[in-house]
């Protein structure tokens, strides 16, 4: 029986290409862009599993909380993009509004809320936001 040696090589980066996909804005697109992010995980799990168990989950916190912060003070539309770097995934979110993310107080008296953004900083090995006339792009960079 013959091997084929190209069973064993792994694919490239630009094999495994960019999930890009664009969202209404609604509230179910925060599902929506959880699930097209694990959807990619996957593929890209097959060709490079992650180094820890946890850096799966990690980024899909990370997409899920960009995802809920851009529907609830951005509304509109947005989109997602996920692709692997060398040590790991880099996540942009786009969307339409130009105010940059601030980080805000925790107030569990008034329901919540003000976690979001320390976690996406506390999680991620580099976060910074682009803001364009157009909207800003959150880059986060995260181990894989």
């Amino acid at each position: 029986m013959e091997i084929d040696p190209s069973r064993n090589r792994k694919p490239s980066f630009e094999e495994l290409g960019t999930l890009t996909s664009a969202f209404g804005g609604e509230l179910r697109n925060v599902t929506d862009a959880r699930l097209a992010a694990d959807g990619f995980l996957r593929v890209l799990a097959r060709a490079t599993p992650p180094s820890a168990p946890e850096h799966w989950d990690d980024i899909l916190l990370v997409v899920t909380e960009l995802a809920a912060n851009t529907v609830q003070y951005a509304p509109g539309p947005f989109e997602l993009r996920i692709r692997p770097t060398v040590d790991g995934v880099h996540v942009t979110l786009h969307d339409s509004s130009t105010t940059a993310p601030a980080p805000r107080r925790f107030r569990p008296s008034q329901g919540g809320g003000g976690v979001g953004w320390h976690l996406i900083h506390a999680l991620c090995d580099q976060v910074s936001v682009i803001v364009r006339p157009d909207g800003k792009d959150v880059h986060a960079f995260l181990p894989w």
